[in-house]
């Protein structure tokens, strides 16, 4: 992994964006989010999170935005639908503890697959009815390049609803 670290992390952030686990193409070029084809950074300036749009290699930057990233699950695939449920469930007591050590208002999993796994049952988008170690927990879609069920403005729309959201939590 060339001491790839997928936390972009700080106690006390508004928002941990967290991945279902690194890709494989992040975990070699050393940064989050890190495919061309990956929407992350144009949906999070374009719903209002930054007033820049980054790349891969400023993902330090998202910081001073309030903002952080992680992954449920800190072993990169070349697809995340590698990751099984019971992997979800064994990542999930270091999971919360991170969580909790680093205190968000929000963690927001990007697709339902990571936390369904991790709590043992089915999830809707948006705000989740239970917290998450402390924080409000919300479902995002997953800015892949593989996931074509969302174009870029459902995805900008989506994190848009969080990004307003946000300002009450």
């Amino acid at each position: 992994m060339n001491g790839y670290d997928p936390d972009v992390l700080v106690p006390g952030l508004a928002v941990i964006f967290c991945g279902i686990n690194p890709a494989s193409s992040a975990a070699a070029d050393g940064h989050n989010f890190s495919n061309r084809s990956n929407r992350f950074w144009a949906v999070l300036h374009k719903a209002g999170f930054t007033d820049v749009r980054l790349r891969a290699e400023d993902e330090r930057q998202l910081l001073e935005f309030g903002c952080g990233i992680t992954a449920a699950v800190d072993r990169p695939t070349p697809k995340s639908s590698e990751i099984g449920l019971d992997e979800f469930r064994r990542a999930r007591p270091a999971f919360e503890a991170k969580m909790r050590r680093y205190q968000p208002r929000v963690v927001a999993f990007l697709g339902k697959r990571a936390l369904a796994g991790m709590l043992s049952c089915d999830v809707g988008w948006g705000r989740q009815p239970l917290d998450f170690a402390g924080a409000t927990a919300w479902v995002l879609p997953n800015p892949s390049g593989l996931n074509r069920g969302f174009t870029l403005d459902a995805l900008v729309g989506a994190y848009a609803e969080l990004h307003a959201a946000v300002r009450s939590i």
